[in-house]
């Protein structure tokens, strides 16, 4: 192969169209190779491959609906651990505003330690 010659690359439809016709319309092999500019050794393993993956298409559940099931459970799961971090915020922050009013903290600082609210607490 020179260096201005490129791979083919071959589409699944073309790899399927070789495989059948080398298969269901048992076109010589090196007749098609050569027809098609493919060699047998590729084609073999397209065949490999294609036998290979092609129980996933009889299976009763894919394995795309399973990813699927996966990611709506895991998304599930992180929507509750979110839900759990927003009820304890909302907590601590109900007892933040409790707290500023009970130390009469008006400053809107957050009552920081050298606010005149806070020095009480803090000696």
């Amino acid at each position: 192969m020179d260096e201005k010659q490129k791979r083919k690359r071959w589409t699944g439809e073309e790899i399927v169209a070789v495989i059948r016709r080398h298969l269901v319309d048992k076109v010589e092999l090196s007749k098609l190779c050569e027809e098609m500019g493919c060699c047998p050794s590729q084609v073999f393993r397209w065949e490999k491959q294609f036998f290979d993956a092609g129980a996933q298409v009889f299976d009763r559940k894919p394995a795309d609906s399973r990813e699927i099931a996966k990611s709506q459970q895991r998304a599930e799961d992180l929507e509750k651990k979110l839900q759990q971090k927003n009820e304890v915020l909302a907590e601590l922050m109900i007892e933040h505003v409790i707290l500023k009013k009970k130390t009469g903290d008006t400053s809107g600082t957050g009552g920081s330690p050298t606010t005149p609210g806070t020095k009480s607490l803090i000696s």
